[in-house]
């Protein structure tokens, strides 16, 4: 499981919330958590500091 799905599901939101809170198509956000594909490091650093700052606990 990708780090993105797990601080997704730890923030409690689905595919479809999490897609629409970053602007991210939903073909890509279910891409990363299946792991076929990965984000770009530069977007993964910004969705992690963005959903930290929503006080998710990793």
């Amino acid at each position: 499981m990708g780090i993105i799905k797990e601080y997704r599901q730890a923030a409690g939101l689905t595919q479809k919330q999490f897609s629409e809170l970053f602007k991210i198509p939903i073909d890509v956000v279910k891409s990363w958590d299946s792991g076929r594909r990965n984000p770009p490091e530069w977007a993964e650093k910004l969705i992690i500091e963005k959903l930290e700052s929503m006080k998710i606990d990793m």
